[in-house]
């Protein structure tokens, strides 16, 4: 593209434009995760035309995580872009991606430890991250097929601490068009092709064969589900986090929860209370199996022993449920319950 013609104002442009406008923060730098794809350089083509307009500063940042060969020539292809679109700072960070979890977990570690690194280095009020209502749909479709519960169903935030992604509301078909309206070199990675990884097949295979079988509108009423579920999901989370204020005791070497409290309490906040407590306390993640195992000792209490889950020693005592560190270091000295 051009960089001193302005592209016409149509309806995809004009789409992408306000879902971006809606989500920049009122001041500070933001900078755009950039891969060259069209969905990341939709929201830096959109993100350059309208943070000046705001008065916000935005600059790009370019993962190359060093997975195909060529990756250090398309970075450097994504960061001229950047700066082409008037960008400022763009910066490349160059990642080794380990191999725990699989290499699409792996690859998303690196990538956000080097977002978060460099948003650090500079400050930076947000990260503007390019999935779509596409990506969305894809990702509850994987919650669902895992059994990983409501959590997983929620989906990507919109927001999340320093990540904001605009573009949830937009389908990948517009960022697509947003691109050839502007005449933007799109760079396609060919991992979005792989059959290998699962998410491709749902969106190559299944997203596909709903749409057919059940009718269009499947991908929006996903991410409908998704944002329903996520308000029910900060609603509980929200009562959860009130109720540990009121009820939780600090003992020796741990926390407590009262009986009589948590048996009062419908089993989804019964759970995320406890669940929230351990998170909170001894910054571990119970699994819904362990967190049904401790909610037994109190709903289905005949003298049991005290449970063992990594970190944690849990036991019914005196009318209390009595959460233990087990490990060297586990407590952070102070009770961050407690101190909201």
């Amino acid at each position: 593209m051009d960089p001193d013609r302005r592209p016409r104002l149509t309806p995809a442009i004009a789409d992408v434009r306000r879902a971006v406008r809606a989500a920049l923060p009122a001041d500070g730098l933001i900078l755009v995760a950039l891969s060259g794809g069209p969905d990341s350089l939709a929201l830096a083509a959109a993100t350059a035309f309208e943070a000046p307009r705001a008065g916000v500063k935005a600059g790009a940042v370019i993962v190359d995580h060093g997975l195909q060969q060529g990756s250090a020539d398309v970075a450097a292809a994504a960061a001229q872009q950047a700066r082409l679109l008037g960008l400022a700072p763009v910066l490349v960070r160059t990642v080794t991606v380990g191999t725990g979890g699989g290499p699409e977990s792996a690859a998303r570690d690196a990538r956000y430890a080097a977002l978060a690194a460099v948003a650090d280095e500079l400050d930076a009020a947000a990260v503007l991250l390019g999935h779509t209502l596409d990506d969305q749909a894809e990702t509850v479709l994987l919650g669902l097929a895992r059994g990983s519960g409501a959590t997983s169903l929620q989906g990507m935030p919109a927001e999340a601490g320093l990540y904001h992604r605009p573009l949830l509301g937009i389908r990948r078909s517009m960022t697509e068009q947003f691109c050839v309206d502007s005449e933007l070199e799109v760079w396609n990675d060919p991992q979005n092709d792989d059959e290998a990884f699962t998410r491709v097949r749902v969106r190559h295979a299944v997203l596909p064969v709903l749409e057919a079988e059940l009718g269009p509108g499947i991908a929006e009423a996903l991410a409908r589900t998704a944002g329903q579920l996520r308000e029910d999901a900060d609603a509980l989370d929200h009562f959860a986090e009130e109720m540990a204020e009121d009820f939780a005791e600090i003992v020796e070497a741990g926390i407590a929860l009262p009986v009589k409290a948590l048996a009062a309490q419908p089993p989804a906040l019964r759970q995320r209370l406890i669940r929230f407590v351990v998170a909170s306390e001894f910054h571990l993640s119970l699994s819904r199996a362990q967190t049904l195992e401790i909610s037994r000792l109190v709903t289905d209490w005949h003298g049991q022993k005290s449970l063992d889950v990594p970190g944690v020693k849990v036991e019914r005592r005196g009318g209390r449920i009595v959460f233990h560190a087990t490990g060297v270091g586990e407590l952070t000295g102070h009770d961050p319950i407690l101190e909201h």
